[in-house]
């Protein structure tokens, strides 16, 4: 496996020093645990959303969801009725995908036990190992709803975790660095993947979300 060094140096070729360090996470403190859990909620909705829609569409109509959805409390979301889902169905503020929607109500519950368990689902999630982020991702694929792939891994980034994120990019640079051969999908090639985020993090003291996109740079896009 390449060491952190060789690997910065690769994407410094490529896109410079400064030019780097300016496409590069900003260092800062982990932020999930300061997030609400209704905002948890809304974040994984927004990236459902965008999934498959114009991006652009979706932040459009971003207000239309909040009303919607009633700021995305995840008790009230919880508790979406078949009467809700009709209403939703009708409603222009937001668009009116019946499987996406339905997400809302799935990942409302999914929080909700969390917080039962934890105090607060962002309580639960910041609590999660850095060292075992694919278990993480796991957990989102399993019990969440919509949120595996690279759903989830960009969502948690927004909110404040230190994730990695599996992109196509990532995902080569992994094969040319020699930490896995082909795809990071199985449960075996994820362990390898957590492992060589773990070492490279030890070696260079950088941040997981700033390896991984640094990573990204090193590769032809």
């Amino acid at each position: 496996m390449k060491p952190y060094a060789e690997l910065r140096e690769m994407a410094v070729a490529r896109k410079g020093e400064a030019e780097l360090e300016e496409l590069l996470p900003k260092r800062r403190e982990n932020t999930l645990a300061q997030q609400t859990d209704d905002r948890i909620l809304a974040e994984f909705t927004k990236r459902i959303f965008q999934a498959g829609f114009s991006w652009d569409l979706i932040e459009k109509k971003w207000p239309g969801f909040e009303d919607a959805f009633h700021g995305f409390d995840i008790g009230r979301n919880a508790l979406m009725s078949d009467e809700d889902l009709d209403e939703h169905l009708r409603d222009t503020r937001i668009v009116r995908n019946g499987q996406k929607i339905i997400t809302v109500r799935d990942n409302a519950i999914f929080l909700s036990d969390l917080a039962r368990g934890h105090g607060s689902a962002a309580a639960a999630l910041d609590n999660w190992p850095k060292t075992d982020t694919v278990g993480l991702f796991e957990l989102l694929k399993k019990r969440g709803s919509r949120l595996g792939g690279v759903t989830g891994q960009y969502a948690l980034r927004a909110l404040g975790y230190d994730a990695f994120i599996l992109s196509k990019s990532v995902v080569a640079a992994l094969n040319m660095a020699g930490v896995i051969d082909g795809v990071a999908t199985s449960k075996t090639a994820q362990k390898k993947v957590q492992a060589a985020f773990n070492h490279w993090a030890e070696e260079s003291g950088e941040t997981h979300a700033r390896i991984s996109r640094m990573l990204a740079f090193t590769v032809p896009d």
